[in-house]
């Protein structure tokens, strides 16, 4: 995806908006869609675009329907799951380290987690690069790069409207290596790792699949400033 010409503060912008469009669609999102189409407008076309389109579709669409669609599309389905480290080493014990690096990663630039949030959670990366540190945040989408491809290929090829959030994630990095194209490629064909694993570092539970995991239902990350 072409990226499009945006100054540091488009770019915080679209992945704070594109943040808080991950959480769950409760009445304190849409109670929100008037402020977040006001400063979506703005952004350039290729950022805006894709935003907008999603914005309109949560503004005319009943929020039971929302709800019942983003569990069945999030919660349910692992090739869509938000859980940026699963697609990189699965439930395998490599996930719970990389699981720490980024709640390290976090806490080093002063980002503490609400309870219920994982760290590789897609909407928190965002927030983090958003609010947070934009350089370090953006090196770790980067990392992720194919992770987030994959979640916009499965997305679009359901159909979904939360597939113009992640064109737009896309569209506020730079365009994807032949490296991550392999890679989505391998992950779309074999999927992630399925070793067993040991015990959880947050708890004493050994890692579920994402389905099981803590969703944003229960502890959404919310993302940006009221």
């Amino acid at each position: 995806m072409r990226r499009q010409v945006a100054s540091p503060a488009h770019l915080a912008t679209a992945r704070q908006v594109a943040s808080l469009l991950l959480g769950y669609p409760d009445g304190e999102l849409l109670d929100r869609l008037p402020l977040l189409r006001a400063v979506t407008a703005p952004l350039p076309a290729g950022l805006a675009g894709p935003l907008l389109r999603f914005l309109d579709h949560l503004e005319t669409t009943p929020p039971a329907d929302l709800q019942a669609d983003y569990v069945a599309t999030f919660d349910l389905r692992r090739r869509c799951s938000l859980y940026l480290t699963y697609y990189a080493h699965g439930d395998t014990r490599r996930r719970g380290m990389a699981l720490l690096q980024v709640k390290h990663l976090y806490g080093r630039a002063g980002m503490q987690l609400a309870d219920g949030e994982l760290p590789d959670h897609l909407a928190v990366v965002l927030e983090f690069t958003a609010t947070g540190d934009a350089a370090r945040g953006e090196r770790l989408l980067t990392e992720y790069r194919a992770a987030l491809e994959l979640i916009r290929l499965a997305l679009e090829e359901r159909r979904s409207p939360w597939a113009a959030v992640l064109q737009a994630v896309s569209a506020t990095l730079p365009p994807v290596a032949a490296a991550d194209r392999e890679a989505v490629l391998r992950l779309a064909q074999q999927g992630p790792p399925t070793e067993e694993v040991g015990l959880d570092p947050y708890g004493t539970t050994p890692f579920a699949p994402p389905e099981y995991m803590p969703s944003p239902v229960a502890g959404a990350p919310t993302g940006a400033p009221r």
